[in-house]
């Protein structure tokens, strides 16, 4: 926590992680602190080095750099920490996201009928497509994705309910992480934020009417197989299950 708010002063943080000294570098600890902008990173280090922030000893800060050859995975944000910078740097009133259309699309690729004939499991999909407004800057993109739970027991009403909800909001959540990657925020170095939009190849789904986009994710006419069900870690921790399904109108003056 101490870490947090002192270095939360200088931007928003990706991650915070604090792990103890190896045995042959004596007792202490040591943290890696992730911040989403390079420069944010290098004003906290010119600003804490050597300083005492929270304890007796001053701190040593060093900028982290990767290794010449070293493949880094760059993963999606996900829906949560895309929603973090979106309020940082547009504020709060800068955006918007709604839900164009939650599909429940269980059963169309046949999986279901067979596993219902061999045992009670059933999986639950849903399809859903959600569009992200930024007013100020003329920019709206669109995701569309799908989400998926399992029961154990396809006779339990309230295990289905449960299932159909986190399959929604599991859509939801990877719908609005592919529409923010869609948009590129440049901070400038008088504060100022610039918006592109900057798709990795042309994308059909920004470009079509309400109507075409919601017949384009009917069941009869879409291939599951063309979306990715793979989870990233930390995408569930993201979900309360008690709250709305995540959907934000901006607010009028």
């Amino acid at each position: 926590h101490s870490l947090f708010s002192a270095f939360s002063k200088f931007g928003p943080l990706y991650s915070v992680r604090a792990h103890r000294n190896a045995a042959v570098a004596g007792p202490g600890y040591y943290a890696v602190i992730k911040f989403y902008s390079a420069g944010d990173a290098g004003r906290a280090q010119r600003a804490c080095n050597g300083q005492k922030l929270f304890q007796k000893s001053p701190l040593k800060v060093c900028v982290c750099t990767k290794e010449k050859g070293f493949q880094h995975q760059v993963l999606a944000l996900n829906s949560n920490k895309c929603q973090e910078l979106a309020n940082h740097y547009l504020g709060f009133n800068g955006w918007s996201s709604r839900i164009i259309t939650l599909q429940n699309v269980s059963g169309f690729d046949g999986e279901n009928e067979e596993l219902e004939e061999t045992s009670q499991k059933r999986s639950v999909k849903y399809l859903c497509a959600v569009e992200v407004t930024l007013p100020n800057h003329g920019v709206h993109t669109r995701g569309v994705a799908l989400g998926e739970a399992d029961t154990e027991n396809s006779k339990d009403p309230l295990e289905f309910v449960t299932a159909s909800r986190r399959a929604q909001k599991l859509a939801v959540g990877r719908a609005l992480s592919i529409a923010f990657q869609k948009i590129l925020l440049i901070v400038l170095e008088n504060g100022k934020v610039a918006v592109e939009y900057n798709p990795s190849q042309e994308e059909l789904t920004d470009y079509l009417t309400e109507e075409e986009l919601k017949g384009l994710v009917q069941v009869s006419e879409l291939s599951l197989q063309q979306f990715d069900l793979e989870e990233e870690d930390d995408l569930l921790s993201d979900l309360n299950f008690e709250d709305e399904l995540p959907s934000r109108e901006m607010l009028s003056n």
